[in-house]
């Protein structure tokens, strides 16, 4: 069996009041429409289908990497005429999905048995139960509780709306029944609007059995149409992602206060995390480690028995067995800390290895670098790599000592156990185990008097 899945994502959403189309608007840092696309791509044997319409090339070149189809719906006329532009790519004996580019949390579980569901004989249709259905087209049951048809929210009578039951629009029946029923579709109602929930209705005077399911919860098919919604599902997605982890037994302090825009290629054992942590892109994380509060870690790997302490920024860097990193330090893209590595308090890393049991401690910047084993360097200290045009590398030997306020201009190479004396500016290699410094002599002036104001 081949399944076609059907994405509509033609939409402007007018109530989001954004000039981006609605379904690249992002829960996770991800757009809605790209959620639901790797839910349906997780399907096996499926080929996915996209409507687009309202900002129709910039959600084609947002979403350039997929694989699917694309059908442009030029007029948005009502879900019905959206599935209709997109006849030609159903073959009769598909098994056709109907999925919406702006419901972000439906699960890959719940599509696989609703094609299940749907046959020669049967339409599979996924409903939900709400509190408060406003908005939502109702199922119409007979006494006997078969499905005889779905009416909308604005055609409803006083008595329909009292319906709990909603419609989610979700669908999945067979390719030759669904272009039958698309090619009579009318638009005799309230928005003038080619509604696809009129196929239930075809489907139930055709003796077909239509087969109900329901999500896990709720929030599984709840779309996006405002800003506040948006927000909503957002934490929806949030608190799985944080059930994930402590299931993975990870320790959150407070679940409602991480986020996961991203995944996790490796998790160890007893992880602690703290409050307003949010990990972005693929990250890899070791037994052991603790990470702070207000911390960023974004394709960041992070081994066993790390420490990461509070505001500290990790941006695809990698921190070794029992290192510590922070407070509020930046690991910059390409750095790599070897095992029992410190970096501290307001310390910038960029593009640079620091090799085991070394230390920058405080208020420093290394880009460019190769620093070795054993390595201190003092507070205040800079790396200058880069002369405005070019950039240039910095060595640093095993053992080397910096002290505070120094600079070293690259490129440039410290030699092993060399010492670097507080306030030098090092333009020339040093050699190893000797004191190298460049200070202006002190003097001290007698007679001087310190300016004072006129008047």
């Amino acid at each position: 069996m081949t399944i076609k899945t059907i994405v509509l994502a033609a939409g402007q959403g007018s109530r989001m009041r954004s000039s981006l189309p609605k379904v690249l608007h992002e829960i996770a840092g991800k757009p809605l429409l790209r959620h639901v696309y790797d839910s349906a791509a997780a399907l096996d044997d499926n080929r996915i289908v996209i409507v687009y319409g309202f900002g129709g090339e910039q959600v084609r070149q947002a979403l350039a990497d997929i694989d699917a189809g694309w059908v442009e719906q030029k007029q948005q006329l009502g879900t019905g005429h959206a599935v209709r532009q997109a006849a030609e790519w159903i073959a009769d004996e598909d098994q056709v999905l109907i999925l919406y580019g702006d419901v972000p949390l439906l699960r890959t579980e719940t599509l696989r048995r609703l094609v299940a569901d749907a046959g020669p004989r049967s339409l599979a249709l996924l409903t939900v139960k709400l509190d408060d259905p406003t908005g939502y087209g109702r199922i119409v049951r007979s006494a006997g509780g078969r499905v005889e048809r779905i009416v909308e929210h604005k055609d409803a009578t006083p008595e329909e709306r009292e319906i709990r039951e909603a419609n989610t629009g979700i669908l999945a029946c067979r390719g030759e029944r669904l272009k039958q029923w698309l090619s009579r579709l009318g638009n005799n109602n309230a928005q003038q609007e080619f509604y696809l929930t009129d196929v239930i209705q075809m489907a139930a005077a055709e003796g077909l059995d239509i087969i109900t399911s329901a999500p896990v919860d709720a929030d599984e098919v709840l779309g996006v149409n405002t800003r506040s919604q948006l927000a909503y599902l957002e934490r929806a997605y949030q608190a799985q992602q944080a059930e994930r982890l402590m299931a993975a037994g990870v320790t959150l302090r407070d679940p409602a206060r991480v986020d996961v825009r991203g995944e996790f290629a490796s998790l160890g054992q007893d992880i602690e995390v703290d409050v307003n942590v949010v990990f972005s892109g693929r990250c890899s994380i070791g037994s052991y480690v603790k990470i702070g509060a207000n911390c960023v870690l974004k394709d960041a790997i992070i081994a066993d028995h790390a420490e990461i302490l509070p505001f500290s920024l990790i941006d695809q860097a990698s921190v070794g067995a029992h290192g510590r990193v922070g407070p509020y330090a930046r690991l910059r893209p390409e750095t790599e800390l070897a095992e029992h590595v410190h970096i501290g308090n307001f310390v910038e890393i960029k593009k640079s290895s620091i090799a085991s049991g070394s230390k920058v401690n405080h208020l420093s910047y290394i880009g460019d670098s190769e620093v070795g084993r054993n390595v201190n360097i003092g507070a205040g200290t800079i790396t200058c790599n880069y002369d405005g045009v070019n950039k240039f590398k910095t060595v640093i030997g095993d053992g080397a000592f910096i002290g505070s306020d120094s600079q070293l201009v690259a490129p440039v190479t410290i030699g092993e156990n060399a010492t670097i004396g507080a306030g030098s500016t090092i333009t020339r290699d040093t050699p190893a185990d000797q004191l190298t410094l460049s200070r202006a002599k002190q003097i001290s002036i007698s007679h001087w008097r310190r300016p004072e104001k006129k008047g």
